[in-house]
């Protein structure tokens, strides 16, 4: 890498540290939804509140740390939520 300044090569590796850290939050929602979605699917409605409860305190993490947009946040935890309601609403 051929920069011209010090300031340019601490600000690439700062990127970097951020890209990696960034990566693994979005990575971990992801597998945290995945868990969700699997429970619905399977009919457990036990196991389904409690990863949509751990699902959305990931998601709200995401949104704080400014991974995720609070728009993106919200638009993820509706569509999650609505996912829920439509699978077990019937059983109540």
């Amino acid at each position: 890498m051929s920069v011209k300044s010090k300031s340019a090569v601490k600000r690439h590796k700062q990127s970097e540290v951020r890209r990696l850290r960034n990566k693994s939050v979005k990575s971990s929602v992801r597998t945290c939804a995945k868990k969700y979605v699997a429970a619905v699917q399977a009919k457990d409605e036990a196991v389904a509140s409690a990863k949509l409860k751990e699902l959305v305190k990931e998601l709200d993490t995401a949104g704080s740390k400014g991974i995720l947009t609070k728009n993106a946040v919200s638009r993820k935890k509706s569509r999650m939520m609505k996912l829920y309601n439509a699978s077990f609403a019937a059983a109540n």
